[in-house]
């Protein structure tokens, strides 16, 4: 019986060559013929599978029945940021809570929102805003039912749905940058968030650090202006993709340009391993706040 040879395309532009054994939803095995190797599916581009004599079967791996919640962009060429602002500007969210607000974005054309888990924390009443654009006017739509699919208070990432009665509502998307992103020092960015409040902000910046450490965690460093109400929005390159979340900034005296955002590969990671993340509101530790008994006297 003839065996079949597969070569795996990764995302990083690097090639596997030899059997493929096993494949499962978040890795397929494939046999060296001195190893076993593990490819998880998310690095995966294609497969490229073949015979001897026979022809080659390129597959990719969503025909495997593994869905992605995001886009990667190809083939964009980069625009002015005013450019790019009409096109972005309906996928970037306003997100509410009853103790606060923070931004967010579109992923999916379901209604799949990124946002930082701070931003949610401990709600349970969550609304999300988007703006869109009319002929004549912008509009504002609040959606007042956004249930919490995933969410990591260590990587401060959470996946919102937004949850709509129109089963044919598709909304506007934002791509994100591909693994590495190609960043470097002194990149122009810029975000879109409603710091203080304030919708549809934009700041521009560039990347002052492309992998910054703070307290184990890695981010992107960042002049833009990043304020509280930006938390959880999208850090864009010229090219309109999502490189980063927006997270943090150091506010201390004298302290000016020090913005930080989560890489868009840790969000990829938190993206495609959502089921990881899975918020159960069962579990006394998923983060709701509960009203304290009455006290008797």
């Amino acid at each position: 019986m003839a065996h079949a040879f597969h070569s795996i395309e990764l995302k990083n532009g690097s090639r596997v060559r030899g059997e493929i054994v096993l494949e499962r939803p978040d890795a397929i095995y494939v046999d060296l013929g001195f190893n076993l190797l593990t490819v998880p599916s998310d690095a995966v581009v294609t497969i490229e599978s073949s015979e001897a004599g026979g022809a080659p079967d390129v597959r990719n791996p969503a025909d495997r029945g593994q869905e992605t919640l995001y886009e990667l962009s190809s083939g964009r060429g980069s625009q002015t940021i005013r450019d790019w602002i009409d096109e972005l500007g309906e996928a970037v969210a306003l997100v509410q809570t009853p103790t606060g607000l923070g931004s967010g974005f579109v992923i999916h054309k379901d209604g799949y929102v990124i946002t930082n888990d701070h931003v949610i924390a401990g709600e349970n009443r969550i609304s999300i805003t988007i703006f869109e654009d009319g002929e004549n006017e912008l509009s504002k739509v609040t959606y007042d039912n956004a249930r919490i699919v995933a969410t990591s208070a260590e990587l401060d990432l959470a996946l919102l749905k937004i949850e709509t009665e129109a089963e044919t509502r598709s909304f506007k998307t934002v791509p994100l940058a591909a693994a590495g992103g190609g960043l470097r020092e002194g990149q122009t960015v810029f975000a879109i968030g409603s710091p203080m409040g304030l919708d549809r902000t934009v700041s521009e910046g560039i990347i002052s650090v492309a992998n910054r450490v703070i307290n184990g965690r890695l981010y992107l460093q960042t002049t833009t202006q990043i304020n509280p109400g930006n938390s959880g929005g999208p850090l864009f390159n010229l090219k309109g993709e999502v490189v980063g979340v927006n997270n943090m900034k150091i506010a201390a005296v004298g302290a000016e340009g020090l913005g930080f955002s989560i890489s868009a590969d840790t969000l990829r990671s938190f993206i495609d391993n959502r089921d990881a993340y899975a918020f159960d509101p069962r579990n006394p530790n998923a983060g709701f706040r509960y009203l304290s008994p009455p006290k008797t006297k």
